[in-house]
């Protein structure tokens, strides 16, 4: 496999899950997308608004095309915001601007994708102190990562609120034959083994 065979694994791969998350978020009531179901927060539109202003610094700013019109919670440094604004829609931002947001930077990234090759090194600030060099193939697996870890939690997430599961529409890598009730028994079995293990209280 050459670079540019390599370089297109990686991008299909990346805008493949990129999608796959769009999707999760999307279709639902907009009180259920903006639900949390952690302790810590979190919901569906926050895991789309965090992933599109993650590409945009990575693919964008590191490359030296900064992100054009941020909004002002892109700026971690900024005293008016919350460093974790970017996980949660405000009140005042709908699912559809967080979405226009997410197209908006994904358009970004690709574009700058596009531009550079698999060694085309970019600098990443954040990155330790003073920051350091990065190729090109280096952020993409590192994007790819960012976004395994997200989808995973979208997978939950989504389950949680509306008991959907799977990886996509079409694809939902589960055993589907297995009925509701059939899902209840397994999980039953699973919750018995989990029991047996428990520690027994002194008498």
């Amino acid at each position: 496999m050459n670079d540019d065979e390599l370089k297109d694994l990686l991008v299909r791969r990346y805008r493949l899950d990129r999608e796959t998350l769009w999707q999760k978020a999307s279709g639902l009531p907009e009180h259920l997308a903006r639900t949390p179901q952690t302790p810590t927060g979190t919901n569906l539109l926050g895991l789309v608004k965090h992933v599109a202003l993650v590409e945009a610094g990575y693919f964008g700013d590191c490359f030296g095309g900064p992100f054009p019109d941020p909004p002002a919670y892109y700026d971690y440094t900024n005293p008016a915001c919350e460093p974790d604004d970017d996980l949660w829609a405000f009140p005042g931002e709908s699912p559809a601007d967080v979405f226009a947001l997410a197209r908006r930077a994904a358009a970004h990234a690709d574009a700058s994708i596009d531009r550079h090759a698999l060694g085309d090194t970019a600098r990443v600030a954040w990155w330790g102190e003073g920051g350091r060099d990065a190729s090109l193939a280096e952020l993409l697996v590192h994007m790819l990562d960012e976004l395994a870890r997200h989808l995973g939690q979208a997978d939950i997430v989504h389950e949680q609120l509306d008991g959907s599961a799977g990886y996509r529409a079409g694809n939902s890598n589960l055993p589907e034959h297995r009925t509701a009730g059939e899902w209840e028994a397994r999980r039953a079995r699973l919750q018995a083994a989990a029991d047996a293990t428990r520690p027994r209280q002194h008498e």
